[in-house]
């Protein structure tokens, strides 16, 4: 036993080294761990933000200029008037995501009880703001036309009080959701791509040939791979963790770092042997580049971190109850989100472990064969 561990050790100090002399895993470790994370915190996808928005005003009356002025950062740009003849080139040329169309007569009308109607024209190839900011805008030029006509601001009493209690996140902070899903994300991805790439480039230096006439069996060089390449980003992921989201993005973390980072490791043992069954299938790092978005995209966008299962399928759902992100994902959550001890989150422990290994047995499994066939 004691001859084995010093194998696996000293493979596993090998594979760090490779790493050290590869300038371009190297960047690309600390750019997704740095940059990426905070660039996906601080994008704001689904937040109206510096919404552009354009007036023709043809009424030119004390209740337009009310509705225009209600419209301000940070949530919308300052309204530009413009002529009606403008509408559509600005649309087309992207300057403007929505116009209002006030009709001549507006506040007449509206005094008169006859109900005009606004237009108001939205460029829906620009999806979030499109969504959000029309029906923004339609409670806006409501509620302002509301006040206008009661002559005071305020809301009729309703029988019934419902009270809003915002758990979890009470400032509704994407800044929140953004960056810790994206180290989620991230860890999925880099360790795949690591180990991938450690056998890859063995088989194209001609160095796997070397490992075979050593007494090194498969499984020490395996386990060599999966504990260097998870050490890796196990020590990215704390440094992230810490440097980018607790402290330049300011996001409180509610629960155990210990228990977080213990379903990391457990999750780094299936991906990492899934990284290694992806490399023994492709022939070349452009192959297994290719067979890595095939395999990652419906990781990522069906594993909960950004649609609830829920939503889903229930044949997705169960599907996707078989890949190690979808338990990872739901156990980061509710660590890193809900402040989740052992007592929730240990069925996810238990489906990552028997997931890694059986992912674990069947890379293996090929990669005897793989060595073999080399031999």
């Amino acid at each position: 036993m004691r001859r084995h561990l010093a194998h696996i050790y000293r493979l596993g100090v090998k594979e760090l080294w490779s790493l050290w002399r590869d300038p371009t895993m190297l960047f690309l470790i600390v750019y997704t761990f740095t940059v990426a994370v905070y660039t996906a915190g601080t994008a704001m996808p689904e937040t109206l933000h510096r919404t552009p928005i354009a007036i023709v005003d043809e009424d030119d009356s004390a209740l337009s200029a009310r509705i225009a002025s209600a419209f301000y950062p940070p949530a919308f740009k300052a309204p530009e008037r413009i002529e009606h003849p403008a509408v559509d080139p600005g649309l087309d040329a992207g300057r403007y995501t929505l116009v209002l169309v006030i009709p001549p007569h507006f506040q007449r009308d509206v005094l008169a009880g006859r109900a005009p109607a606004l237009q108001l024209n939205v460029d829906a190839t620009r999806m979030s703001q499109a969504f959000a900011g029309s029906g923004f805008a339609q409670q806006i030029v409501q509620g302002e036309v509301a006040e206008f006509v009661q002559r005071h601001r305020g809301s009729a009493a309703l029988p019934v009080e419902l009270v809003t209690r915002m758990r979890f996140n009470p400032t509704l902070s994407n800044v929140w959701f953004g960056s810790l899903m994206e180290l989620v994300n991230l860890v999925t991805m880099l360790s795949i791509i690591l180990t991938g790439a450690a056998l890859i480039r063995e088989r194209e230096h001609g160095t796997v040939e070397h490992l075979l006439v050593m007494p090194v069996t498969p499984t020490e060089i395996m386990l060599a791979k999966v504990w260097a390449m998870a050490l890796v980003v196990l020590v990215a992921t704390a440094l992230s963790l810490h440097g980018v989201i607790r402290w330049a993005l300011q996001v409180p973390i509610e629960g155990s770092l210990a228990l977080f980072f213990t379903g990391v490791a457990l999750h780094l043992f299936a991906t990492t042997s899934m990284g290694i069954f992806m490399a023994t299938v492709a022939r070349s790092m452009p192959q297994f580049g290719l067979l890595m978005v095939l395999v990652m995209m419906p990781l990522q966008m069906l594993s909960g971190g950004v649609t609830p299962r829920e939503s889903m399928p229930d044949w997705v759902q169960w599907l996707m109850s078989l890949a190690p992100t979808t338990h990872f994902t739901e156990m980061s959550q509710a660590i890193l989100y809900r402040g989740a001890g052992l007592a929730v989150v240990w069925p996810s422990f238990v489906a990552l472990a028997l997931i890694g290994a059986a992912l674990f047995a069947l890379s293996l499994r090929r990669f005897r064969r793989t060595i073999a066939q080399l031999a």
